[in-house]
């Protein structure tokens, strides 16, 4: 572990400490951070709090031209980089257009969670921007503001809204269709769809034309057989012949899980903030689609163990115990866990703790 992280966890900095160590990040100086606060008076104590800021990695969105009736939404991830919990209470929006969803509202240390913008592009067209702000309640309230942007186009519509590929056993592959239609000049084109992603096939066909300014495409996506197990989030772009270069790309969200033979949750394994010495327990579910045995578990730091069970069946409950030595700081690790439905590809998954030093007991 580096100094850095050696470090106490606390300072000894009274009587400001036991009002400020719980909202302050885990490598904040203390002393800077009174001075800062002092020297700025009411002010940093505004609407918007900064510590509170630090735990979002970004908190604003561009969405830029989408057509009428795509999916559109967008997720600004929130981390818990405090010891003590933090509990988002509530997130209001500034516009109509905008709804949003929390997928966790109390956070222990290192937990993320996830506050999902989506716009509605059916009942709003135009430019529209939307303020959501994020309101921290508990003992540590606090504000911080997300900005959305995004311009709805009324002339191009897309069925259905996205490119939805739900659940896709993993080495099957499968193909979706979307359709676009645009309403204005007969000249109006897709000239290319911009793919980014290895492990998708775009193909674009232009239907008969059936009426005069009306010009319709349907997009084949095919997601190959060889896509790595996991979440699909990704966007095609479709490259139009509109003249303004803002109005010429439209982004078409592609969605979707690729559902391995065999998986584990949580991961990563979060086990918070432990003292010297102290010894914790958390477990980690292995699932597969039939029976199986795991082989070998393998712990890239000697604090963790985990023993491996000798039965086959298709879901496996292993405990996972970390026992805390005398070194403080923040542990980064690894666990392997190979299995007979996976020999050449173990599942990993990432394991975070912070051990600090004991909180001396106050004297009475």
């Amino acid at each position: 572990m580096s100094a850095e992280m050696d470090r106490p966890y606390r300072e000894p900095i009274e009587p400001y400490v036991t009002a400020m160590r719980s909202i302050c990040p885990i490598r904040t100086n203390w002393v800077a951070l009174l001075l800062l606060m002092l020297s700025a008076g009411s002010s940093a104590l505004g609407q918007e709090w900064g510590w509170a800021k630090k735990m979002f990695d970004h908190t604003s969105h561009d969405f830029g031209t989408v057509a009428r009736g795509a999916k559109v939404e967008h997720t600004f991830t929130v981390e818990n980089i405090f010891e003590e919990d933090m509990l988002i209470s509530d997130v209001r929006t500034s516009c109509a257009c905008t709804a949003t969803k929390i997928s966790k509202r109390t956070l222990k240390t290192w937990e993320k969670a996830e506050i999902v913008a989506a716009v509605d592009t059916r009942g709003f067209f135009g430019r529209k921007d939307a303020t959501l702000t994020v309101v921290f309640g508990g003992q540590f309230r606090a504000e911080v503001r997300l900005h959305a942007h995004v311009y709805i186009r009324s002339d191009i519509v897309v069925q259905p809204g996205s490119v939805q590929f739900d659940s896709v056993a993993a080495g099957t592959g499968a193909v979706r269709k979307v359709t676009i239609t645009y309403a204005g000049r007969s000249d109006w084109e897709i000239r290319e769809v911009e793919n980014s992603n290895p492990h998708l096939e775009a193909q674009i066909v232009k239907a008969p034309q059936s009426s005069v300014g009306q010009v319709t495409y349907s997009l084949v996506v095919t997601l190959k057989p060889g896509a790595p197990a996991g979440y699909i989030r990704d966007y095609l772009i479709l490259v139009t012949n509109d003249s303004r270069p803002k109005y010429s790309r439209v982004p078409l969200a592609v969605e979707g899980v690729v559902v391995p033979a065999v998986s584990v949750r949580p991961s990563p394994l979060l086990l918070g903030v432990v003292s010297t010495g102290q010894k914790v327990t958390r477990q980690l579910v292995v699932q597969g689609k039939k029976p199986f045995r795991i082989v070998k578990v393998q712990c890239s730091d000697k604090r963790l163990t985990c023993p491996v069970p000798k039965t086959e069946k298709t879901l496996h409950v292993l405990p996972v115990t970390f026992t805390a030595g005398t070194a403080t700081g923040k542990l980064t690790a690894k666990i392997q866990i190979h299995t007979t439905l996976s020999p050449d590809k173990p599942l990993e998954v990432p394991v975070n703790v912070r051990v600090i030093q004991p909180t001396p007991a106050k004297s009475q």
